[in-house]
């Protein structure tokens, strides 16, 4: 009696394991589904060596490998990291850091003409029309007193 539990088991164990790869292996008919999800012929038979290879002792990242040496790297939904993926992989901190570079820049530029602004000013340099709407607007309070979330909103309409 136990050993049938045993093996219901295992076969509960091999089956959570296969599907886990199963969602993570792109369908090479399909394309655009996994093999979990695919009905295509060559889904069904993936999905049956991976339990087969399962069953034979194999650890994940072995059954990874074999499919990837099979079929190719493209077989796998997450790329590996080497010097051809490196591009695709550093894209999104490469897009945040060019926008924070121009925020940053666009800041310092705003404040910088504002001191300069202050500056001339002060030596007595007479502001030109635009020079003099801008020193009007950075010192004059905004209508209705200051709030703590002001400064945000003053940033988004920038």
């Amino acid at each position: 009696m136990e050993g049938g539990e045993d093996q219901v088991k295992k076969e509960r164990v091999v089956e959570a394991r296969a599907r886990n790869i199963s969602h993570n292996v792109r369908c090479t008919e399909c394309g655009s589904q996994s093999i979990e999800d695919s009905q295509a012929d060559i889904a069904i038979l993936l999905r049956k060596l991976i339990r087969d290879e399962i069953r034979d002792g194999k650890s994940d990242k072995e059954i990874y490998r074999k499919l990837e040496d099979d079929f190719g790297e493209t077989v796998l939904y997450a790329p590996k990291f080497d010097m051809q993926t490196a591009a695709l992989w550093l894209s999104p901190l490469l897009v945040a850091g060019a926008a924070g570079g121009m925020w940053a820049y666009k800041k310092h530029r705003q404040k910088t003409n504002v001191h300069i602004m202050a500056l001339n000013l002060v030596r007595g340099i007479p502001l030109t029309p635009m020079e003099k709407e801008t020193m009007l607007e950075v010192l004059t309070p905004p209508p209705g007193g200051t709030s703590s979330s002001s400064w945000w909103r003053r940033w988004l309409q920038q």
